[in-house]
């Protein structure tokens, strides 16, 4: 490992945040914090604090001692000065005096010395920051140390490597660390550093410099001593020549996690991210897989990201998927089973009182595939798959030298069940769309991108689908979606974009199926071409993207919705729309005709009709020459309806809205149109 020290980025960093009127201290802290978060091989998501120790001023003009410390929530990575509270540094070291001290009272007496009252929680190692008389800690848990010292004789390759280090047995986060670490300093107030095993690496000075290239010089040496040993310490099993893509078994990896709320079509999915890198496919496929995959974390706040361990699978050969379905739901309910024994076991020797979290697993180790992470969101299943390749990482490495050997199980339930992390339960809320992934076409503009909108407002994970490149990367962009550059009406293309978003999230769960246009035309004089373009758009492309995601759907068993845009000329068509009417009409039997096939799946088949909304299709000039044609004015013509109100794309996206979330609907259609005898379906 090298040092990524700039004295140009330095500068740059600094001096703009000087010049904001941040303390310079806390303006340096920022830089080298963010210099260490932005390597993977040293902290990830939230883990590892760094502090600093400097002088505030009061609002009455005098001075206090503080201690900058990384809070809670905080990325290392992408800090900002604020994500550094100050704390009043001389009662804070005062702490360590308790002889006892729970988490929350801990967490309380932290809070009422923070300078702003607002401010995020100090981190729980925060009395161990003020405690060691340095101006700048440094803290991470680089994968490198955790290497050497999570196996049999870790103990003895760190002190033989780090002889002027403190050496720290492993002591569960928070007060407890803190007096171990202070008696550890204590014994051996010269120490270069600190150690801590199972755990991770202090390293501080005066001088930011000194106490981050420190940091990266332990680092690189545990490197060199791993180095020496086996890069390839595993045998690996032939894998069958025809393996099923990602594609196809992310589906059912995803179905076999899906949780039983107890309301029917309501089941708690998680979305999935795939990794397949030259490690990852090693471990996957190393004969004694089911063994590694089950020893433990590389450190341990890993298990609130990932679990005690995952589960190891075999490869699933492409023409015996049904088989392999069955061996996942086996391994899933045996890891369930093996779960909650695990919480009965250990909540009994806490005292009872802790609650179960579900036991689902968060990681699937698949033969010649990969890992498979999940999470509530995406961004969660990249932070549990970012996790799972670091343990990969660590567990190479150790077995390279001799063995690994993780923390214990109570050790790893005290941290899953830790308090704090308990308290974090009661604060989260799901939006009624997390956790589930939705598909939109035509969803570049117009209608499309309102409900794209509207669904992300809601929490769904989204996949864009339109034929405009440029448009849909910018909305995509902003809606943080996956964007998908398809023709819907190339079935080879759509059954490709499908698959596209299968192996992106691990399945679908919602179809907007939007895309249309309108051709117009009279029967007896409209050509041929034209006719078959309509069709070709407005049902046979609404076909291919229904089939393609009802084979995932019935693949994940967790059920669905499809939502179709059929508008109001499939129930009210208008002369010169002999194209685009009939084919709306069969887009809405077509509607029906899926709800009737795929209905005991749990997968619901609906339509919204809508009319006279400024989309794409109906643009300004439109609605100005078909106003001036009745001889209206544009709004009079707009609001021509019962209700005399102008209907909005946002009107629309929230019918869409309802019947994706709709249980006990299918093969409806809701009408959105201010009113029109003549389009009502009763």
């Amino acid at each position: 490992m090298k040092s990524r020290w700039s004295d140009t980025e330095f500068h740059a960093v600094v001096d703009a945040y000087v010049a904001r009127g941040i303390n310079r201290d806390l303006a340096i802290r920022t830089y080298t914090t963010r210099l260490l978060g932005s390597d993977p091989e040293l902290v990830l998501h939230g883990g590892g604090n760094t502090s600093v120790k400097t002088v505030f001023a009061e609002m009455d003009g005098s001075t206090v001692d503080v201690l900058c410390v990384k809070g809670s929530g905080w990325d290392m990575g992408t800090i900002e000065p604020q994500g550094l509270p100050a704390v009043r540094l001389e009662p804070l070291k005062a702490m360590v005096a308790f002889e006892i001290l729970s988490d929350d009272d801990m967490v309380m007496l932290q809070r009422r010395l923070l300078l702003d009252p607002t401010a995020p929680n100090p981190s729980v190692e925060a009395i161990l920051h003020a405690l060691l008389p340095f101006k700048h800690i440094d803290h991470t848990h680089a994968n490198a140390i955790v290497s050497l010292t999570n196996q049999p004789h870790g103990e003895e390759i760190v002190r033989e490597l780090f002889p002027k280090s403190i050496i720290v047995p492993y002591v569960m986060p928070g007060f407890d660390l803190a007096k171990a670490c202070d008696a550890g300093f204590r014994a051996n107030p010269e120490g270069d550093g600190m150690i801590l095993l199972k755990h991770g690496i202090f390293t501080w000075s005066d001088d930011p410099r000194v106490a981050y290239e420190d940091m990266i010089a332990k680092i690189d040496q545990a490197e060199q001593r791993i180095a020496k040993g086996r890069s390839k310490p595993f045998r690996s099993i032939a894998v069958p020549a025809r393996l099923a893509p990602a594609a196809e078994i992310t589906p059912i990896l995803r179905g076999a996690l899906a949780i039983d709320t107890g309301v029917e079509g309501a089941p708690r999915r998680f979305v999935l991210e795939h990794r397949a890198t030259d490690k990852v496919l090693d471990f996957c496929n190393a004969e004694t897989v089911e063994s590694l995959v089950r020893r433990g974390n590389a450190t341990p706040e890993h298990v609130i990201h990932i679990k005690r361990f995952g589960v190891a699978l075999p490869a699933p050969e492409a023409a015996k998927l049904d088989d392999w379905a069955v061996k996942v739901r086996q391994a899933v309910a045996a890891y369930e089973a093996n779960y909650e024994e695990y919480f009965e076991r250990n909540n009994a020797r806490v005292g009872g009182h802790k609650r179960m979290l579900d036991p689902k697993p968060r990681v699937f180790y698949v033969a010649g595939v990969g890992l498979f992470a999940a999470g509530a969101a995406r961004k969660n299943a990249i932070v549990a798959a970012d996790v799972a390749e670091a343990t990969i990482n660590v567990i190479t490495n150790a077995e390279g030298i001799e063995a690994f050997e993780a923390l214990s199980e109570a050790d790893l339930f005290d941290i899953e069940y830790w308090s704090l992390e308990q308290a974090k339960l009661t604060k989260v809320q799901e939006k009624p769309l997390t956790r589930q992934v939705a598909i939109v076409t035509g969803a570049a503009s117009g209608l499309g991108l309102a409900v794209a909108e509207a669904l992300k407002a809601e929490g769904a994970e989204l996949a864009l689908f339109d034929i405009a490149e440029e448009a849909l990367t910018t909305t995509a962009k902003t809606l943080g979606a996956l964007p998908v550059v398809c023709d819907v009406t190339d079935p080879a293309a759509v059954d490709a974009a499908v698959a596209k978003v299968a192996a992106h999230f691990g399945g679908v769960d919602i179809l907007i199926s939007n895309a249309g246009a309108a051709f117009q035309g009279s029967l007896l004089t409209v050509d041929e071409a034209t006719f078959r373009k309509a069709f070709d758009l407005n049902f046979w492309s609404h076909h291919y993207i229904a089939r393609a995601v009802v084979r995932v759907m019935e693949q994940q068993k967790t059920g669905g919705a499809l939502v179709f845009n059929v508008s109001k000329q499939a129930v009210n068509p208008g002369a010169d729309f002999g194209p685009y009417g009939t084919s709306k009409a069969a887009l809405m039997a077509l509607m029906r005709q899926y709800a009737v096939e795929h209905g005991a799946s749990g997968i619901t088949s609906n339509a919204v009709n809508a009319d006279r909304i400024r989309t794409g299709l109906m643009t300004d000039k439109m609605v100005e020459d078909r106003s001036r044609a009745r001889g209206l004015t544009p709004e009079a013509y707009m609001r021509g309806n019962m209700l005399g109100r102008e209907v909005t794309g946002a009107d629309v996206a929230a019918a869409f809205v309802h019947l994706a979330k709709a249980r006990t609907s299918t093969g409806a259609v809701i009408t959105v149109d201010g009113g029109n005898v003549a389009a009502m379906m009763r």
